[in-house]
């Protein structure tokens, strides 16, 4: 699929910020990616090295790897419209024509 948005959600055991950030990402990715997305989730606890590779700091932390560039959020994902805009995901495309076109 040639727009889809590839994510991965690194996190740290099973707390409760870590468990509620997989909850809210897999929601948000269900309600508004359904069909055009993939998400892996990633316990760095199980792997460290995983971590220190691709430099994660904190945990949760979600990374957009596609579209490029990658882009990264660290926390709960409780906030849609804020986790949309830190993906830099714009879903107002469905309109179609620009804001006062006449033709």
């Amino acid at each position: 699929m040639e727009n889809k948005i590839v994510l991965k959600l690194y996190i740290a055991g099973h707390t409760a910020k870590s468990e509620n950030a997989v909850i809210n990402i897999k929601n948000l990715c269900e309600e508004r990616f359904r069909g055009m997305y993939s998400l892996r989730i990633v316990d760095v606890l199980e792997d460290p090295k995983i971590a220190e590779d691709v430099r994660i700091l904190a945990t949760p932390t979600l990374v957009r790897e596609q579209p490029a560039p990658e882009r990264r959020l660290i926390g709960d994902l409780s906030d849609t419209e804020m986790v949309l805009k830190g993906l830099g995901i714009n879903l107002e495309k469905k309109t179609g024509g620009k804001r006062g076109e006449r033709k």
